[in-house]
C-alpha cells in the first residue's frame, strides 16, 4: 500500500508529551474500546476524529440512521458490546425504541440496505454496481451521497468488532460490570511497566516477538527475525511478474487451506432481530479445486490512493482525507525498537501483516512479493489474523491470553490495529471499485 519508509518522520514515533495517563484523566467520558485504544496515543486522535465526524458530524444520513447502521453492522459478529453501547446511542439521538424490536420494525429505506451490509462483512468480493443501482433507482431513493455514508459506517463498525474481539475485550468489558475506572487503573500501570521496560519510550509492537521475560529463545527469535528483516531490506534483485502472481497464489492457496481458531465457549447470539440470514458467513477468496472462482482484485487497477481516496470524498464531505490519515498512522505506527534495541526498521513486518489480511480477502499488492510473508509471519500469527478478520465473533478472552504470550497488552493492541484499518480498507475498496462502475 505504501513504501516502506514512507511518512517515518510524520507518522512514526509518538510524541513523548502526549502522554496516555494524562489523556485518560482528561477523557473519563471515553468509552472501554477507545481507553484501550489509547496505548498509542498518536493513532487514537485519527481515529477519534474519524468516527465524530462519520457519527456525529454534517453529513447526508440522520443521527439515528448512523447509530442503527452501527447496530446492523456490529450484529453480523454479534459483538454485544457495539450493539448494546449504540442502542443506548441511538435512543439519546432520539431514535424511535420500536426499530430495536428488529429489522422489520425500521423503514423499508433503511432495510435496503441490510443486502450490502451482509456481503461487506463477510464476502465482499460479492458486491456489484447492481447493489447500487437497487438502492439509488429503486423506490428506496437512497442518494449516491447516502449510500457511501453507510458504506463508511458499515466498514468501520464491521473492522471495530473485529478489533473488539482480537483484543479479548467482549467478555471483560460489560459496560454493566467493569468500570470505566478499572480499565483507567489498568492502562495506567500497563503504561508504567512500559515505561520501565523501555527506559521511557513507548512500547514496540515488535516485541511481541522478543520475548522479554521468555529467556535466551525468544531473544534468538528476535534476532532471527531481525536478521529476515535486513536480508530482506538489502535485497536488490528483482522478481519477474510471473513469479511474483505465483507466490502471490501460494500465499493465498495457503490463506485459504489454513484453519481458523475454534471455541467451544462462543458468545450465545442474542441479538438475532438485527440479523438476516445468519448462515451466510465469510468462505474462502480461493479453494483449491474449486469452481468460478472470483477474480483477484489488483491494486494496480483501482487504488485507495489514486481511485478510492477522491471518489469517497467527492461524495461525502471530504470523509476520504479523514480515513486516509488513520489508515497510514495505523500503517506507519513505529517505535523503531525490538527487546531495547533501537533504530530497528520494523516496515517489512507491518507490511506482510497489511498485505496478508488484504490477500485473505482476494486483494493483491502487485508491486509486493509475498514471499515475504512466509518469512516474517508464523502459522499461529496467520491463523490469529485470519479468525480476527474473517470470524472474530469465535475469539473468546482465553484465545487472546494464549496466543503471542511474550507480547504486552499494548503490543498486542497495535497488531490488532493494523488488523482493524486493514479489513476497512478492504471494504471501502470493493465498494467504491462498484460505486465507481455505477456512475460511468
Amino acid at each position: 500500500m505504501y513504501s516502506m519508509v514512507e511518512n517515518f518522520t510524520e507518522m512514526g514515533q509518538i510524541g513523548q508529551d502526549y502522554g496516555l495517563k494524562q489523556y485518560l484523566m482528561e477523557n473519563e467520558t471515553l468509552d472501554h474500546v477507545t481507553k484501550v485504544i489509547a496505548y498509542h496515543p498518536r493513532y487514537l486522535e485519527h481515529y477519534l476524529r474519524t468516527q465524530n465526524f462519520i457519527l456525529n458530524c454534517d453529513g447526508p444520513l440522520s443521527e439515528p440512521y448512523r447509530h442503527y447502521l452501527a447496530i446492523m453492522a456490529a450484529a453480523r459478529h454479534n459483538c454485544s458490546y457495539l450493539v448494546a453501547l449504540h442502542e443506548k446511542r441511538f435512543l439519546q439521538a432520539r431514535g424511535d425504541p420500536k426499530w430495536l424490536n428488529g429489522l422489520e420494525f425500521v423503514p423499508a429505506k433503511l432495510r435496503a440496505i441490510y443486502e450490502i451490509n451482509k456481503i461487506l462483512c463477510h464476502r465482499p468480493w460479492l458486491l456489484n454496481k447492481e447493489h447500487i443501482e437497487r438502492l439509488t433507482k429503486g423506490s428506496f431513493n437512497w442518494s449516491l451521497s447516502e449510500v457511501v455514508h453507510a458504506i463508511v459506517l458499515l466498514a468501520h463498525f464491521h473492522s471495530l468488532a473485529s478489533f473488539v474481539f482480537s483484543c479479548g475485550l467482549t467478555q471483560e468489558l460489560d459496560t454493566q460490570t467493569t468500570s470505566s475506572h478499572t480499565i483507567y487503573n489498568n492502562l495506567c500501570n500497563q503504561q508504567q511497566q512500559n515505561e520501565q521496560i523501555n527506559g521511557g519510550s513507548p512500547p514496540s509492537m515488535m516485541s511481541m516477538l522478543n520475548g522479554m521475560n521468555g529467556g535466551d529463545g525468544q531473544f534468538a527469535k528476535v534476532d532471527a527475525l531481525m536478521e529476515k528483516m535486513k536480508v530482506l531490506s538489502q535485497k536488490t534483485d528483482e522478481c519477474s511478474e510471473t513469479e511474483l502472481s505465483n507466490r502471490f497464489k501460494n500465499v493465498e492457496m495457503q490463506a485459504a487451506e489454513l484453519p481458523i481458531q475454534s471455541t467451544t465457549t462462543e458468545a450465545p447470539k442474542i441479538y438475532t432481530q438485527y440479523v438476516d440470514d445468519p448462515t451466510f458467513k465469510y468462505q474462502d477468496f480461493t479453494r483449491r479445486g474449486a469452481e468460478n472462482v472470483p477474480t483477484t482484485f489488483r491494486v494496480q487497477d483501482y487504488s485507495w490512493d489514486d481511485h478510492g481516496l477522491s471518489l469517497v470524498s467527492q461524495l461525502y464531505n471530504d470523509v476520504g482525507y479523514l480515513l486516509d490519515d488513520k489508515f497510514r498512522t495505523a500503517y506507519n505506527l513505529t517505535y523503531y525498537t525490538i527487546a531495547g534495541r533501537q533504530n530497528v526498521d520494523t516496515s517489512k513486518f507491518r507490511r506482510a501483516i497489511w498485505n496478508y489480511i488484504q490477500c485473505i480477502y482476494g486483494i493483491r499488492h502487485d508491486d509486493y512479493d509475498y514471499g515475504e510473508v512466509n518469512q516474517l509471519l508464523d502459522r499461529p500469527l496467520k491463523m490469529f489474523i485470519k479468525t480476527a478478520c474473517c470470524f472474530p465473533e469465535r475469539i473468546t478472552k482465553k484465545d487472546y491470553d494464549s496466543v503471542l504470550v511474550e507480547l504486552q497488552h499494548s503490543e498486542k493492541v497495535h497488531v490488532n490495529l493494523l488488523i482493524l484499518e486493514a479489513r476497512n480498507q478492504v471494504e471501502l475498496l470493493y465498494a467504491l471499485r462498484e460505486i465507481m462502475r455505477y456512475m460511468t
